[in-house]
Formats: structure tokens, C-alpha cells, sequence
């Protein structure tokens, strides 16, 4: 990894599994990391486990008010956004805000999260994504039920939320290109890392089988995590999509893969922008400040 004393980086979701894989690398290599978690004080036990500069913010993705707070006490420049937090294939629920809690958020807090931090970012956004964007069933964009209310299942709402976060980065993308921006928008995939992530499982069948497959077919969350680093620190076009080699990318070295049509498709990007808009009351933000000539 590039030595990166003097930046400074954002990861989300950083008190454990590829978070926490994340901010270790980063801060051995010399960042600050700023670990934003819901949880403090899981977070601060976290952090004592890392060597280098770190600090622990609070930061709840489900509550949109949380959001706004956090991005307020920033000051001074950000040079790396990591949306790495994520929840995984809940029982119905919702988040404060009554958006459904896999979508809400996966998506839509980091949505309102990236654009509030976004005048203050100089370099990427990575937002880690998985392959459950392509799973079996075609998943797409619900607009017509965004909760899934009536047909909620938990593995179409996390492939949903997934989908979403590949949308977000094209259309991140194509509009700090349009604003003249340098900061570029990034997403990973991590392949099947042994995390938390399996844990909470809405199906106990389920369960047991991630279970074992984080013993016998995973692999662990330092591996997991290259994928958000190489998409952090790689000299890589705006837009790439970074996951694992090997087969079915659930394992390997970090390399650009590929996207579904559904998460390739620019017409359904802006909708999604549009109704994230709508939904968090968050906007694209004006960023002469941060265009470099």
C-alpha cells in the first residue's frame, strides 16, 4: 500500500469484520481514521486494538438525524470516504425514518452521509457492495415499493440495497465528472469474508449453512478488506467496481470485476439519485470549493 501519512479517512461500519480489516490497514500505513459506528463504545474497543492514529465517532446509518449531526462536526478536509457498514438479510424492520432497514441503511444513509461530507472530500468514495447484486431473481430497484411492504423477503431486500450501491457510485461518478470534480466514486466487494455480517440471519436454515461456509469457503476479513483498499488506494478510473479473482469472485486478489445490466444502467442510476433525494431531503452538493484547475 502507498504510504499515506497525512491523510485522512472516514470508514463506516469500522468496529469489526472488513471495517475494522479496513481502518488497520489504513492507519498502519500512516492515515488517521476516523471510525464511525454506531456503537461507541464497541467502537473505542475497537479502535484499541489498532496501531496508529485513530479516533472513534458515533454514526447510526438508520437514523437520518445521526447523519446530519456527524457530518456537521466535521471540519477540515477528508481525503477518503469508506461506506463500509451494512446489515445483511434482517427480519422486517425499519429504520428511524420508516425506511425498510436493509435499503435504508445500506443505501440511503450512505447516500445522505457521501453528500454531506462531499464539499469536504479532495481524493475517493469507496462504497462496498457485494455479487448478492446479481443473485438468482434478477434483483432491481423496487420503485414502486421501495420497502417491499407486502412482499418483504430478506435476501431481495439485501440484493436490492446491494444493487442500490452500485447505482449510487455510477451516478456519483458521472456527476463529480460533470462538476469538474477530481474526487472519484469507487465501489468493492468484498467476495464471502467470515464477518458479523451472517450472524443475523432472518432464516435459521440460512444461518447455519454461512455459517459454515465462513469455516470451510470464506475467507477472512483482512482478505475480504483488500478490495475496499486496492479501490481506496489504486490508481483506478472513476466508477470501478473491485472484487476477488477467483471463482465466482467469493475468494482471491482484488481485481476490476463485472456488473449486472441492473447495475450498469445509467436511466435507472438518476431514478434511484432522484428518489434518494426525495426520500433523505439530501441533494448533490455545489462543489466549486473543491475543483481543482
Amino acid at each position: 500500500m502507498p504510504d499515506q501519512t497525512g491523510r485522512t479517512a472516514v470508514v463506516t461500519g469500522a468496529n469489526s469484520g472488513v471495517g475494522l480489516a479496513t481502518v488497520e490497514a489504513l492507519a498502519g500505513a500512516g492515515a488517521h481514521v476516523v471510525l464511525a459506528v454506531r456503537d461507541v463504545r464497541r467502537g473505542e474497543a475497537a479502535a484499541a486494538t489498532v496501531r496508529g492514529s485513530v479516533e472513534v465517532r458515533r454514526l447510526d446509518l438508520a437514523d437520518l438525524s445521526c447523519v446530519h449531526a456527524f457530518a456537521a462536526g466535521w471540519q477540515g478536509d477528508l481525503d477518503l470516504l469508506v461506506n463500509s457498514a451494512g446489515v445483511m438479510n434482517l427480519p422486517e424492520a425499519t429504520t428511524k425514518d420508516g425506511f425498510e432497514m436493509q435499503l435504508g441503511t445500506n443505501h440511503l444513509g450512505h447516500f445522505a452521509l457521501t453528500n454531506l461530507l462531499l464539499p469536504r472530500i479532495t481524493d475517493r468514495v469507496v462504497t462496498v457492495s457485494s455479487a448478492a447484486h446479481k443473485a438468482p431473481g434478477s434483483p432491481r430497484i423496487h420503485f414502486d415499493n421501495l420497502n417491499l411492504t407486502g412482499e418483504y423477503d430478506p435476501m431481495k431486500a439485501y440484493s436490492q440495497s446491494k444493487l442500490a450501491n452500485l447505482l449510487f457510485t455510477l451516478e456519483l461518478q458521472r456527476r463529480l465528472t460533470a462538476a469538474g470534480s477530481p474526487v472519484r466514486a469507487m465501489a468493492a466487494h468484498p467476495g464471502w469474508a467470515a464477518t458479523n455480517l451472517q450472524s443475523n440471519d432472518a432464516n435459521p436454515l440460512r444461518r447455519l449453512f454461512l455459517r459454515l461456509g465462513n469455516k470451510f469457503v470464506a475467507q477472512d476479513s483482512h482478505a475480504g478488506a483488500l478490495n475496499s483498499l486496492y479501490a481506496a488506494v489504486q490508481d483506478l478510473p472513476g466508477g470501478s467496481f473491485v472484487g476477488p479473482d477467483g471463482r465466482a469472485e467469493m475468494r482471491g486478489t482484488p481485481s476490476l470485476v463485472g456488473r449486472s445490466a441492473a447495475g450498469s444502467d445509467p436511466a435507472t442510476a438518476r431514478r434511484l439519485w432522484t428518489v434518494s433525494e426525495e426520500l433523505t431531503g439530501v441533494t448533490f452538493p455545489e462543489l466549486a470549493a473543491t475543483v481543482q484547475s
